[in-house]
């Protein structure tokens, strides 16, 4: 078979699948109009859905920007002249008042973006300095149960450290234990492991942090909350001796 020959059957085809296409469409052609206007709702949809999360995004950043500026400013010391034009707060449960209102209105407004989700924890974090339990639990909870493990597990940090100041250490105790059992990237399991053994010496129980800092001792000697639970147990051991 010659060129032309093959070129004037390629074209052959291509007319006949042409006018089959186009067949197609005339006979189905309220069905094509329907399809085309569902398509184009779903991309309309989808561009004006990403600009307003877009525009929320930067509206959560800036509000969470504000806030911890504010979360910033230093206390003013009473001994301490403070220069002139200075913003400082006179304790921190004050600071804490004035940034939580920051804090709460971005996870209020924009509670479904990253610095949103940010901001509900360190609003948890603020209610805690100014001992407004009730209300850092229900903050820090929500921020807990969420899809984001790194930060959800600094606000069951915090959630356990509240507990502890509180006097509900079986709480912090049970946290601690998830913890070490889900450790992530922010709260290392060594890291919730000195928190509770920690826990135990404060309530008195010697014996039981001296077997939490063994275990993380003998687990993790070469790393950082290794080596330290291992200067935790020196002073008892030289008292052994």
């Amino acid at each position: 078979m010659d060129n032309a020959t093959r070129q004037k059957l390629k074209q052959d085809q291509f007319v006949k699948v042409t006018k089959s296409g186009m067949e197609w469409a005339g006979e189905h052609r309220e069905r094509v109009i329907l399809l085309s206007s569902i398509v184009l709702a779903v991309i309309v949809l989808a561009v004006a859905a990403g600009w307003v999360y877009s525009y929320r995004s930067d509206k959560a950043s800036d509000g969470l920007g504000a806030a911890m500026q504010i979360y910033q400013t230093p206390i003013a010391e009473p001994s301490q002249p403070t220069p002139p034009g200075t913003k400082t707060f006179a304790s921190v449960a004050e600071r804490a008042r004035a940034a939580n209102a920051g804090f709460m209105d971005v996870a209020n407004h924009y509670g479904m973006t990253k610095d949103g989700r940010v901001a509900r924890y360190f609003a948890g974090l603020t209610y805690v300095e100014e001992n407004q339990y009730d209300s850092a639990e229900t903050q820090l909870k929500k921020v807990a149960d969420g899809w984001d493990s790194n930060l959800a597990s600094l606000a069951k940090l915090a959630l356990a450290q509240m507990y502890r100041q509180s006097g509900r250490d079986q709480q912090a105790v049970e946290l601690y234990n998830e913890l070490t059992a889900k450790p992530t990237t922010t709260v290392p399991a060594g890291l919730a492991q000195l928190q509770l053994a920690e826990l135990y010496t404060s309530e008195g129980k010697g014996e039981q942090a001296k077997k939490v800092y063994a275990a993380l001792k003998d687990k993790d000697a070469k790393g950082p909350a290794g080596m330290l639970a291992a200067q935790k147990l020196q002073p008892a051991v030289a008292g052994q001796q």
